[in-house]
């Protein structure tokens, strides 16, 4: 039998990327499933994006990860889009189907995900939302498309969270509205769920957390934040000294990436495996 040297690749495209663990946890699992692919973890400006996805096809990777500043330019270097994806007009990942590459956004789901583990639904519930940008449109139209009630988002570019809410107004059964950002946020005690979709808090910037009245969050409210580096943000731990229930950056992490790992596999993703190996990174 032929010995072959070449291992499938995939990978992430971002910056800043140098703390993403993503490419730990999914080689963790490419070799529990015995499968020969590497995960590259790959620094790409913004005005490089091009090229980078040009190599995407000329290297004949599997796919890609995108993440900060990414996930909405990508877009145009797209030959196909999920209904998903779509909608939410950003991507965390493509796969390449011989030479035509195809967007897709599992942030949303997987975040719903690690929600639904922790024994959370969104149907009927109010959620907030603070930020506007990639990861705030899938969250945002997931848990739209999941039942919830009501979204109010909330970012400091009024334009950017007024175009937020018409989205969902327009492509989901749920409400939505604006709320500015120009000053400490105050969480109406109407929220369930409460949600940091920004980068605040993100390595290098462990020390920083989102301008919010810690005071008005409840123990009767959900808190999460899709910052996983490190996944015990300030935001967390103010929620948390208030008694509510918080739901780390973690659980999306992992099952988006399972959701990324089967889409380019074809293979069901070994979820114990990618958790776990995130947590012993983390030292958790």
């Amino acid at each position: 039998m032929s010995k072959n040297y070449r291992a499938e690749l995939v990978g992430a495209f971002g910056n800043p990327i140098d703390e993403n663990p993503t490419g730990v946890m999914e080689e963790a699992a490419f070799a529990a499933k015995g499968l020969n692919f590497r995960y590259l973890t790959v620094r790409v400006e913004k005005d490089d994006l091009e090229a980078a996805m040009n190599g995407v096809r000329a290297f004949g990777m599997k796919g890609i990860n995108l993440t900060i500043p990414h996930k909405v330019n990508v877009l145009k270097y797209l030959d196909e889009l999920s209904e998903a994806a779509k909608i939410i007009g950003a991507v965390n990942m493509v796969v390449n189907k011989d030479g035509k590459l195809w967007g897709e956004n599992t942030d949303g789901k997987g975040f719903l995900i690690s929600l639904k583990n922790e024994g959370v639904s969104v149907e009927g519930k109010q959620v907030v939302i603070l930020g506007a940008g990639g990861a705030a449109k899938a969250i945002g139209v997931e848990c739209a498309l999941a039942g919830a009630k009501k979204i109010i988002i909330v970012n400091r570019n009024r334009e950017r969270g007024e175009d937020l809410v018409r989205l969902i107004e327009e492509k989901t059964n749920a409400k939505a509205e604006y709320a500015p950002w120009d000053s400490t946020y105050k969480v109406s005690p109407e929220t369930d769920i409460f949600i940091n979709a920004t980068c605040i808090g993100l390595y290098p910037d462990v020390n920083s957390k989102p301008d919010v009245d810690y005071d008005t969050v409840t123990s009767d409210m959900v808190v999460s934040d899709v910052v996983f580096n490190d996944p015990n943000t300030l935001f967390l731990q103010e929620a948390a000294k208030r008694g509510a229930h918080t739901v780390n950056g973690l659980g999306m992490l992992v099952n988006q990436g399972a959701l990324n790992f089967t889409l380019w596999t074809g293979v069901e993703a070994p979820i114990d495996v990618m958790t776990d190996t995130l947590k012993k990174e983390f030292s958790l």
